[in-house]
């Protein structure tokens, strides 16, 4: 069996990780590996069943968070349940909504955002 699971950079993990406990719902699955520096060198979050991995910057390894000023180049997407309550979750808590949330059929309910800390979101609702 394959499986594909982001690994996202942030400028601040812990800040990052409360952000997404408080808007998206998400776990910590492995609680975050804290380097000799104080920066968080390695954790994992998941919103029920969707995993990611997440780490702050590092220079050293060309590991850097999403540059505001430059396009996006990879979105995530996350099947949720309520569309519209996660996207007013995210938006109270600071995320740019860049669309929706919307009627895509045949695709479902959709919104996307740009979270604080650059990284761009694709929530789906599928159609019932």
């Amino acid at each position: 069996m394959s499986e594909l699971t982001p690994y996202i950079c942030v400028a601040d993990s812990r800040a990052a990780i409360e952000w997404y406990r408080e808007r998206l719902g998400a776990e910590v699955v492995f609680e975050p590996v804290v380097m000799d520096d104080g920066h968080v060198g390695h954790c994992e979050l998941e919103v029920a069943g969707a995993r990611w991995m997440m780490s702050d910057e590092f220079e050293s390894a060309g590991v850097a968070a999403p540059d505001p000023a430059r396009g996006t180049a990879v979105s995530l997407h996350l099947t949720v349940d309520d569309v519209d309550a996660v996207c007013a979750a995210v938006r109270e808590g600071g995320a740019t909504i860049d669309r929706g949330p919307e009627d895509n059929p045949p695709v479902g309910r959709v919104a996307v955002f740009h979270d604080p800390f650059g990284h761009r979101w694709f929530l789906n609702q599928p159609m019932s």
